[in-house]
């Protein structure tokens, strides 16, 4: 990961350094934010942190990072008095608030991982999976998932990934075979569509994996309530395993966009005998 810290404060930016150090990191330190700007011209950053001060106008400083940047970085404003919403409005994915707590920037750079490495695996175009049944497919969904973190910030609305996959779909390729590990993920799709809302647009992303936009939600719980409902009625469900399956592990989990903050993850175990 390749992290630029845009600060004229040295200590903080001295501190952030010795806390993120290490074999698979690099950062890289600027003082002067016109010197900043023509670095992320030139070089890809992963995460980008920074504190507009003196600049009153922090959204500003941000549109400059987005412009200048050769890709979409992960912004971490940092400062005080900042809150989740005004640091959304601006166009930024997080905030760490100042004096810096190594807890709360650990967890800021855990959520860019999180977030970055979702974005790559549907940027990636090795594999698409064909629209079908009320699933789209795989390069329409990035699509609609990059359209959702723009939304976020210029007309402040909220949205969260609900991601469900077969876990253990390897293993079982690899003991019952291919339409065993197919019915399974096809199983599961069926049941996603409809549990749905109307309003939920759903994709497949991986082989194993599908995932739906949870869009406009009111706040963190109504998207959390919405994970758990999945989670308790796909347990509910027995028609995963076809006759002498093995047993099938799916995981619901709940991505916050654009913190890219994990905020539910639940595994099901479907045993053979559960099966219909």
């Amino acid at each position: 990961m390749k992290i630029l810290i845009i600060d004229r404060d040295q200590l903080a930016s001295q501190m952030i350094n010795t806390r993120l150090t290490g074999d698979d990191v690099v950062i890289v330190e600027e003082a002067v934010k016109s010197e900043a700007m023509e670095r992320l011209s030139k070089e890809e950053f992963d995460v980008v942190l920074v504190d507009p001060a003196p600049m009153k106008d922090a959204k500003a400083m941000v549109m400059n990072i987005r412009r200048a940047a050769r890709s979409y970085p992960y912004v971490v404003v940092m400062g005080d008095s900042l809150d989740m919403e005004s640091v959304t409005q601006m166009g930024a994915n997080n905030f760490i608030s100042k004096p810096i707590d190594p807890v709360e920037l650990n967890q800021a750079i855990a959520c860019a991982q999180n977030l970055k490495a979702f974005s790559n695996m549907l940027g990636d175009t090795a594999e698409d999976f064909p629209s079908a049944g009320g699933v789209i497919a795989k390069s329409a969904f990035n699509q609609l998932f990059l359209s959702a973190i723009d939304r976020g910030w210029r007309y402040t609305e909220s949205a969260c990934i609900l991601s469900v996959k077969i876990e253990n779909y390897k293993e079982i390729l690899e003991l019952d075979g291919d339409y065993h590990a197919a019915y399974g993920a096809s199983k599961m799709a069926k049941n996603l569509v409809r549990l749905r809302r109307q309003s939920d647009i759903i994709g497949q992303v991986a082989v194993n994996e599908y995932c739906l936009i949870l869009q406009r939600t009111r706040n963190e719980s109504e998207a959390l309530d919405a994970a758990k409902r999945f989670a308790a009625t796909l347990d509910e469900m027995n028609d995963f395993i076809p006759p002498d399956g093995s047993s099938l592990k799916i995981c619901v989990a709940l991505m916050e966009l654009p913190t890219g903050k994990s905020i539910f993850k639940e595994t099901i175990l479907k045993r053979p005998t559960e099966a219909a």
